[in-house]
């Protein structure tokens, strides 16, 4: 059966990854909607690649100068992404937006039934709770495309939720694993951006270095599963090879491997539950040598105890995190703050912002608003 598939996001690499999906099975996955927000070069080529696509552009100005080139309506903005949500056309949106815009329209898309796919962290972070309760009451799913939560996805097909003792994120340690306390107050942007491992834009590659990728991986984990804060754990894994594991009451533990691709999770989220031969090439475990496990260094990365914190508080509180790591990193990027200065603006920003335990949409986004105002005060 094919999979009609509208993807927010298209011209980043989450996006990019999910266009080579779906050229390597045209007979699976149709593409049906399209939305970029300052690339408006790739989305044009993007757009004449899948003419039949809807297209949503960032601004006005952009959707008008990609309508005169192509000779069709553009949409724009928020209502662009919304309309895009609820294509009637769409079985599947994939919200690949990074940041908190992807919110409404992620709930869109459930409030009108359609699979959801989720790729942005800040979604299930901000709004879990919200999000996974429309869920419920709807007829869509929640497909998660994070590696990790992929892979524990995958782990827990088939299997009884109370057999399940923890779930284990793994985590690749990011750039300064080895490093000592006194050489991360030096730490520059060009350092902080050179990931071991993956590929990755320029913010989730700062929040692999400074662990809250990490952290927030744990929030949605929460979530996605329905698993307490206390049974979600986190181990470093330098080879990126392991994505995640579930360990079971009886001392079993699942894992999931792969390449460092991510067309492999984005594939099995826009194609589930089936397994179909695709762009990734297969994984040569003999030529991987071996398999390295660590504890993390909780004392030097505080990331991932202020996101248990966040997590097993609930409410605003993850929203507040999320907000004030995100204006941390834009500092810091921006030379305007330390590296340990991220982890300090959150936790004080955590500390200021009042907490709602049951919050509104609104009250979250408010939430938002106001962590963002300490990290940058």
């Amino acid at each position: 059966m094919k999979r009609r598939v509208v993807i927010l996001g298209a011209t980043g690499s989450i996006g990019e990854s999910a266009m080579r999906v779906a050229r390597a099975m045209p007979d699976r996955i149709e593409i049906v909607g399209l939305s970029g927000r300052n690339n408006t070069g790739r989305l044009l080529e993007l757009a004449r690649e899948f003419p039949e696509a809807t297209l949503c552009a960032g601004d006005e100005a952009a959707a008008k100068q990609l309508s005169h080139d192509l000779g069709r309506t553009v949409l724009h903005g928020e209502e662009g992404l919304l309309t895009l949500a609820a294509l009637p056309e769409a079985d599947l949106v994939l919200v690949a937006i990074v940041g908190t815009t992807g919110l409404k329209p992620a709930l869109h898309a459930l409030e009108n039934d359609k699979d959801l796919a989720v790729a942005s962290k800040e979604i299930l972070v901000m709004a879990g709770e919200l999000v996974m309760a429309t869920a419920a009451k709807m007829s869509g799913r929640v497909h998660p495309v994070d590696s990790e939560h992929n892979a524990i996805f995958q782990c827990l097909e088939g299997q009884d939720p109370s057999t399940v003792k923890r779930l284990i994120l793994t985590c690749s340690g990011g750039p300064f694993r080895k490093a000592d306390a006194a050489d991360l107050a030096s730490v520059t942007p060009e350092q902080a951006l050179r990931h071991p491992t993956w590929s990755m834009g320029r913010k989730i590659s700062i929040d692999s270095a400074t662990l809250f990728n990490k952290g927030l991986e744990m929030i949605e984990a929460k979530w996605l599963f329905g698993m307490p804060m206390e049974r979600v754990d986190v181990i470093v894994h330098p080879q990126s090879i392991v994505h995640s594991m579930v360990e079971f009451l009886d001392g079993s533990i699942l894992a999931q491997l792969g390449s460092t691709d991510m067309a492999l999770p984005i594939q099995y989220a826009l194609t589930y539950p089936e397994r179909l031969t695709g762009p990734c090439a297969p994984l040569d475990l003999t030529a991987l040598g071996k398999l390295e496990f660590e504890a993390p260094r909780n004392d030097l990365f505080p990331a991932l105890d202020l996101a248990r914190r966040a997590g097993t508080a609930g409410g605003t509180l993850p929203a507040v995190l999320n907000a004030a790591n995100e204006a941390a990193v834009d500092a810091f990027l921006s030379s305007k703050l330390p590296f340990p200065g991220i982890w300090e603006s959150v936790a004080r920003a955590m500390d200021e912002v009042p907490f709602v335990e049951h919050p509104t949409l609104d009250q979250l986004i408010a939430a938002d608003h106001a962590a963002r105002l300490i990290v940058g005060s």
